[in-house]
């Protein structure tokens, strides 16, 4: 049964998906079918472009929009590592995902070095790790919408599983805190908890200066901190107006929050 991918939230992020387009440059017609197979399996809806050299390739990719390279690194007529070298000369290729297919892993440093390709994929295939460098950077072309919005309408987009996603106006987080390996992302309409990432991430994938760490297991939005309470001479608590949880403030985090804060007149309980 082929995977469906289920996006909730204002915009339909099933567009990505739709739209997002790889292209297949390999010599070897079996190994280039096994490899199609493998990607439709795991993502129906992803546009397929196919190439058997250098030359073909390159018409395709000047002639069409391509989200990521599968190049293989030992083309017959060429080297995959010299059209990788050609797609970084083409302005809007120059930091595209590009992905070696090989067979000899000692190639690949100087690969990295050369291209700045962001992995590679052993042969022979292993769906496993197809499906795993797949989610990995259709994740990161996912996460890259959530900063093209000025900072009014700039949405972060939750991993709730691995299949469901949904977007929340950053603007609306009151607090994030870690649970585990995961991390719960508290706004005014809910909590949420996107799987498997860590606080420095999702502080990065934000990247705003109103919602900022206040200790090692939480980041806070300024903007809608009602009250500090000391709880100790390292630890205090962060209320939320009209919100039943709390956030921490611990000691190394607490000198700006606490300045900013009592400048605008709030409460903080000595």
């Amino acid at each position: 049964m082929k995977k469906k991918y289920i996006f909730t939230g204002r915009k339909n992020i099933r567009s990505v998906i739709h739209l997002y387009s790889i292209i297949l440059v390999e010599d070897d017609s079996m190994q280039r079918e096994i490899l199609k197979t493998m990607i439709h399996s795991i993502y129906e809806s992803i546009k397929i472009y196919e190439a058997d050299s250098e030359n073909s390739a390159l018409e395709i990719i000047k002639n069409n929009d391509i989200n990521m390279f599968f190049i293989d690194i030992g083309l017959k007529e060429s080297s995959g590592l010299d059209l990788a070298m050609d797609i970084r000369k083409i302005s809007k290729y120059e930091f595209s995902q590009l992905v070696f297919l090989t067979t000899h892993v000692e190639y690949m440093l100087q690969a990295f070095k050369q291209t700045h390709c962001y992995d590679y994929i052993l042969k022979p295939y292993s769906k496993k790790n197809v499906q795993a460098m797949l989610n990995k950077l259709i994740d990161r072309e996912i996460n890259n919408l959530s900063n093209e919005d000025n900072d009014s309408n700039k949405e972060l987009i939750i991993k709730i599983r691995a299949t469901v996603f949904i977007r929340v106006k950053i603007h609306d987080i009151l607090f994030i805190e870690v649970k585990g390996r995961d991390c719960e992302i508290n706004t005014i309409n809910g909590s949420y908890t996107y799987t498997n990432i860590s606080l420095k991430k999702i502080l990065e994938l934000i990247n705003c200066d109103y919602i900022v760490q206040s200790h090692k297991s939480f980041a806070i939005n300024k903007n809608y901190i009602f009250k500090i309470e000391k709880l100790d001479i390292r630890l205090s608590s962060i209320y939320f107006n009209k919100y039943p949880k709390t956030a921490l403030l611990g000691y190394r985090f607490k000198s700006n929050i606490i300045q900013e804060f009592k400048q605008v007149g709030r409460c903080y309980g000595e």
